[in-house]
């Protein structure tokens, strides 16, 4: 099996309480999971009022599919929210 996990540290330029940058992540979440069938999570800063990190995981048995689905993923969301992304990591592991 190949997983390949993409974590993405996003800025949220103007939220002004917790409850506005997870509104802006759930949306986040949301489409990734509608548009890809992947698994996603706050993974750290959730104390932070404009800081989010975002994992994502992808399964499969192709090292190819994986990645390509990965690359898509990364693409998506530099084309939907380039202001927000400060770091995008990627990472594959055959388990």
């Amino acid at each position: 099996m190949i997983v390949g996990v993409l974590r993405v540290e996003l800025y949220i330029h103007g939220a002004g309480s917790l409850k506005e940058k997870r509104r802006e992540l759930r949306s986040i979440k949301d489409r990734l999971r509608r548009s890809f069938n992947v698994s996603v999570a706050e993974v750290e800063n959730q104390d932070l009022w404009n800081r989010g990190s975002l994992g994502i995981a992808v399964a499969g048995s192709d090292t190819v599919l994986v990645q390509e689905t990965m690359d898509r993923i990364r693409e998506f969301l530099e084309r939907n929210w380039p202001h927000l992304i400060l770091e995008i990591g990627v990472e594959l592991f055959r388990v």
